[in-house]
């Protein structure tokens, strides 16, 4: 009975042991970020203002578009009046 005994309190303690180990196996260390450089922050605010100037143009490039489609809706409908004044 008491090598019963010995063995289930070195089972738990070799489960406990284990379990700890893993824990800490499992906790990665992130590493530091590194300081922003200066030509870090130079690209940064370049990629920006390329950005803007990329979302103004496809606005620009958008308004043309919706510009041109309503000229074309409006000459259909034009051309579609005079149809049906012929009639």
């Amino acid at each position: 009975m008491n090598t019963n005994n010995i063995t289930k309190k070195r089972l738990y303690a070799a489960l406990i042991t284990a379990c700890l180990s893993s824990a800490v196996f499992a906790q990665t260390s992130e590493p530091a970020a590194t300081p922003a450089t200066h030509a870090d922050k130079k690209a940064a605010k370049a990629q920006a203002k390329a950005d803007k100037k990329a979302a103004v143009a496809q606005a620009k490039a958008d308004k043309s578009k919706t510009d041109a489609q309503a000229d074309a809706d409006k000459a259909n409908a034009d051309a579609n009046l005079k149809d049906a004044k012929k009639q």
